[in-house]
């Protein structure tokens, strides 16, 4: 199968990146697993060396069409759009739609719930490469240092909750995707992270609070905790009570059983073991790629993945907080 992509930035990315990261690994699997893949993208990419085929991208804006490989099987694109002609496409949507926005037919998305708040059942969890993420679990474990593993300055990923657990109970906070503006002995700043000084951090850590304001469509950052062995806090909201089961974390309804949750010592109550291998069960790029190949095979034969057009189905815009 002839499978072509489209990104505009350098692939494989350095250091920080959360969709180009998914990306560049499902393309790299596919590939791996004996499909022709190519990349139109920006000619500094550096793809080759995984077996996928490159097309400099020479134009601004969806004129990147007039590149397609007239023998493609296949489009695959991140971003709602509608490629011209008759190429078979689809299309991962990542994130959460604007009141009224309309999505192709085969459209997929990130999780259940993140597919039920646009009105269809087409979903394919994210994943990560686990051989970027090595298992190295804490010799000593404990429950003195958290980590909120998220955009700082996005209040929806509620970092001002996260804070606040922190300095009622005396647990240290280790901020990493930007940085908190106050001054505390129990927060610590890490700033914008990725890469090796991410990992660090993740496994200095001994748990994960993710109590979050929106419908969170996947949460990346969750299952890079868990593959470290870190049970994870999360809020009931999007896709979080499908990835954070009793085994490997807890679903805190609000603030107050966050803070609850945070005080009192769970160091013995989750194996970082079983944690890990809930990871590789359930969320290995290898398992991705064969799930969107079997999509890729109806949309061939001219089937719609879903019926009806896919639609956000909220009247206010998803970022618009929740309660917790």
């Amino acid at each position: 199968m002839k499978i072509v992509f489209s990104h505009s930035g350098v692939l494989p990315v350095i250091g920080y990146g959360g969709i180009e990261r998914i990306l560049f690994w499902h393309m790299v699997e596919l590939a791996r697993l004996g499909h022709k893949v190519v990349l139109i993208g920006h000619p500094d990419s550096k793809v080759k060396e995984y077996g996928i085929e490159l097309i400099p991208m020479k134009m601004e804006g969806k004129e990147w069409t007039t590149q397609i490989p007239e023998d493609a099987d296949i489009i695959h694109l991140s971003y709602n759009y509608r490629v011209p002609g008759n190429i078979p496409t689809i299309i991962t949507v990542h994130g959460n739609g604007q009141p009224g926005e309309i999505f192709d037919k085969n459209s997929v998305f990130v999780s259940k719930r993140h597919a039920e708040v646009h009105g269809s059942t087409q979903f394919v969890h994210n994943a990560i490469d686990l051989a970027e993420y090595p298992y190295q679990p804490k010799k000593k474990r404990a429950w003195n240092d958290f980590l909120f593993l998220a955009k700082a300055s996005w209040r929806v990923k509620n970092l001002k909750d996260s804070v606040k657990a922190a300095r009622s109970t005396g647990r240290h906070l280790h901020v990493a995707g930007g940085r908190w503006w106050g001054l505390s002995r129990y927060v610590h700043n890490h700033g914008v992270v990725g890469g090796d000084k991410k990992m660090e951090i993740i496994r200095n850590c001994d748990f994960m609070v993710f109590p979050v304001r929106w419908p969170e469509p996947f949460g990346i950052a969750v299952i890079e905790a868990m593959s470290q062995g870190l049970p994870v806090i999360g809020s009931p909201y999007g896709s979080l009570p499908e990835l954070i089961t009793k085994d490997v974390g807890f679903i805190a309804h609000n603030y107050s059983e966050l803070e609850k949750f945070v005080r009192e010592d769970h160091s013995k109550t989750f194996d970082p073991d079983k944690i890990r291998k809930y990871v590789e069960d359930n969320f290995n790029v290898n398992q991705h790629a064969l799930s969107y190949l079997e999509l890729y095979k109806r949309v061939i034969n001219g089937e719609s993945l879903n019926q009806t057009n896919p639609t956000f189905q909220f009247a206010e815009r998803a970022e618009n907080l929740l309660p917790f």
